[in-house]
Parts: C-alpha cells; structure tokens; sequence
C-alpha cells in the first residue's frame, strides 16, 4: 500500500497518521491551518477547555508511542495515581482506589507532544491544504481534491491515495460529499444536551493546605454538589480542578440550559466558593492566571456506518466526524484512541483494501456505543433532554444510581465503576452479578 491521506490534524489525525504509518509508504497528513500551540484554532474552539486523557487513553498512547508518559510527565504533565484522583458526588467523597492512571495536561500540550512524535516518522509528512472533496472511481475512493488557492500537490489540485481518512471533526464535509456522489446518508443518532462549561487557570505552587500541598499531581472530580458542601442547588452541575503543566490549576465549572456558568471572573469564582472544600480553597488562595473561556456543547452526535448496505472502499472515518459525546465525561481524546486500535487491528488482519471498511466500522461500533451509552443513559437525568430514550431506560437507570450510591461508600464497587468511567471496562461490567451482590450487600448494610 503506497499511499494514506489523512484530513485533519487534529488528535485523532495524528493517532491515525501514527498506526497507517506502519503500513503505507507515504503517509499526508492535510491541514488547512499551520500548526501552532494556539489554544483559539478555528478548528478545535473548545481546545482551551480542560480535556482528559483517562487510564485507558493513557495506556492505548503510550503502547503507540513507547515512553511518552515520562516524556509528557518530565515536561509538567501530571500523573494522578494510587488514590490521589479524588471524585466527589453530592459533595461525598467517594471511596479512594488505589492505582488509577490518569495524566492530567492541556489538551494542546498533549497533542505537542504527539505531533512531535509524529513528525519523527520518516514516511509521514503534514500539508497546509483545504481538502475540498473526495475522488471515486469504481465504487472507491482514490484521492482527494485540494483546493486550488493552496499548496499544489502532485503537479494539481488531486491528490491520489489508497486509503482515505476522515478526522476533520464535528465539521466534517464528508456526508455532503458523500451525498454528492450518489452515495447513501449516514444514519445519525442526535441528543440534545445543552450544555454550557467554562474554564480558568490558577497558579499552583504551595497555596493549598497541608491536606493537598503534598499531593502536586492531585487531581479532584466534583459532581452535583449538595448538603455535604453547604449548597442544594435544584440543578446539577459538575466542576473539576486539575493539576497542570506550567505549574497551574485548571478548573472547569460546568452546568445545563439556563445554568451554564460564567465567564466573568468574579461570577466564576462565586460558583466555586459553592463548591466542595478543594475548589474553594483553590478560589480563596490561588491567583487567577488566565480568566474564564466559555464554550457551548449543544447535543451529542453519533454516525451509524454499520447500518449502511453501501459504502465506499478505501475509506475511514475517526474522531469527533463519527462520534462526538457531552464532552463532561471526558471521554473524545479516550475515544480516538481506541479508534486509532481499531484501525490497527482492522489493517493488520490484512483488510483489503478494495472492499469497504466493515470490519473496522464494526469494531469501533463497540466503543464509540459503549460511550454513548455512557453519556447519554446519565444525560437523561436532566429534566431538559427529551430523548431519546433507550430501551430498558428506566431499569437501567435505577440500577445506575444504586452502584452509584453504592460507589460511594465501597472501593470495590467503586474501582469497576471507576474502570468503566476510565474506559478500561464495557459499561455492561456494572451489571455483571459480582457487582451487583456487592452493591445490595453495602446498601443492606447501610
């Protein structure tokens, strides 16, 4: 296989450069904006945003890249580990599990150091271009046309490939283009969530009491805040502060519909005096570096390939153009990366290349559904999301919020519920009996 083009630079494009590198002898990357560490890319607003790499994303980064943990963490990345990833519901600590790996960075550092490692690959290599849609022949894609005002590659404005990958975001073209060519619509599932969250830095350094100022990699959760936090809010809302490089705090206070939260600072710290006592005390003694930055997430998407009859050979799909869940659960970063494995197992099996992508599809149908079922069963709880429901909604629900209670007081219900967070377990590990038995024992005993 001669040729992989990727659109998009993203982070699930550079995850998907990484693996096709190790099959193709030239591999394109196609940006349309030069690469820098700007936080306000046109193509990724919500980059400033804190973003989480959870345990299964850091694990499935490093098996692709070998040593870049150290690499991230020796550059001011955090690694919150053996208990000191502290979650929160209701105000409640949650029962502590030892051994939990979760790197806490900013999303940019994170995809800098990837891009870094990227660009060390001798046959891959990045083109500022605007791909403007794709070339068929014979029930395949075979390239990619570029626009004519950038960079010209291969003498003109086509730009032939083997395989073609799709990683340009929630604003991918691809149905358009694909709808253009007499190809079928991607079905969609959508859910409205209306979701608002904003985020702030704060210096780090030795602010906080004895109880934290150890812990310089420590890493707090807070959801729903309650009697346990002096505040009974009639709504939910989730507010997380996270040990970052550069020595700072990043902390992000999220809420729905009509309570979204501020980005004017003083509006901004108010809500995290309402907090749990972290966020207060990051509030009360922590400088704010950099001010509030808003963003607006206003539903969840997902594209079903697998219910296609037709589709075109030489073509995958990754990222946020084929699944984009409420970012709250910090799932999107995870998600291409188990995408990025799929896409390797899906090639190494020898798939070939004139026959459309199934086996792949099928392979991250189980991911990217195990995500949505994650986000979408707890979105659900909100008065203002309508729908829609799936099936067994209810029973899954009340079984949901008893591990939930459960998680709270028990470690061992606690670490699969934590797995399953993590993206380590399927979402079905809650049900299994062993959990189950162990959830009624802590709430008989209680």
């Amino acid at each position: 296989m001669q040729r992989a083009v990727v659109l998009g630079g993203s982070f699930a494009g550079l995850l998907a450069a990484r693996v096709l590198s190790d099959f193709f002898d030239d591999v394109v990357i196609i940006e349309p904006e030069a690469w820098s560490r700007d936080e306000t890319r046109n193509g990724s607003p919500h980059r400033r945003q804190t973003h989480a790499l959870l345990a299964m994303g850091r694990i499935t980064l490093e098996r692709f890249f070998p040593g870049i943990t150290a690499e991230m963490t020796a550059a001011g990345a955090q690694l919150g580990q053996d208990g000191e990833i502290r979650f929160y519901i209701d105000g409640i600590r949650k029962a502590p599990v030892p051994g939990t790996l979760t790197l806490s960075a900013t999303r940019p550092f994170i995809e800098d150091h990837v891009r870094r490692r990227v660009s060390d690959l001798d046959n891959v290599q990045t083109r500022q271009a605007r791909a403007q849609g794709l070339i068929f022949e014979r029930g395949r894609v075979v390239g990619v046309r570029l626009s004519a005002d950038e960079e010209q590659l291969d003498g003109g404005d086509a730009l032939q490939a083997d395989l073609v990958v799709d990683a340009m975001g929630r604003s991918s073209r691809l149905s358009r283009w694909l709808n253009d060519a007499g190809w079928d619509p991607v079905p969609m599932d959508r859910m409205r969530v209306d979701l608002g969250y904003a985020t702030a830095r704060f210096a780090r350094a030795d602010l906080l009491p004895d109880t934290y100022r150890e812990l310089d990699d420590l890493v707090i959760a807070h959801s729903i805040p309650g009697p346990a936090s002096g505040y009974q809010p009639t709504h939910v809302e989730t507010a997380a502060v996270a040990a970052v490089e550069d020595d700072a705090w990043s902390v992000v206070l999220a809420g729905y519909a009509d309570h979204k939260p501020s980005q004017i600072p003083d509006e901004f710290l108010a809500r995290m005096h309402r907090c749990i006592e972290p966020l207060r005390e990051v509030a009360e003694t922590c400088k704010m570096i950099e001010t509030p930055e808003a963003f607006t997430f206003s539903e969840a998407r997902r594209r079903r390939f697998t219910d296609l009859t037709r589709f075109p050979a030489g073509l995958i799909v990754m990222g946020d153009a084929m699944a984009s869940v409420n970012p709250i659960y910090g799932q999107g970063l995870t998600l291409a990366t188990l995408q990025a494995s799929s896409l390797a197992v899906h090639l190494r099996a020898g798939a070939p290349m004139g026959e459309p992508a199934w086996d792949y599809f099928r392979r991250t149908n189980v991911v990217v559904g195990a995500a949505w079922r994650l986000s979408t069963t707890a979105d659900l709880v909100q008065p203002h999301v309508t729908g829609p429901y799936p099936r067994g909604y209810k029973a899954m629900s009340w079984v949901a919020d008893h591990i939930t209670e459960a998680s709270i007081k028990d470690a061992q219900v606690n670490a699969t519920f934590l797995d399953v967070l993590q993206m380590i377990e399927h979402p079905k590990a809650l049900t299994h009996p062993r959990v189950l038995l162990r959830t009624a024992k802590v709430l008989l005993q209680r």
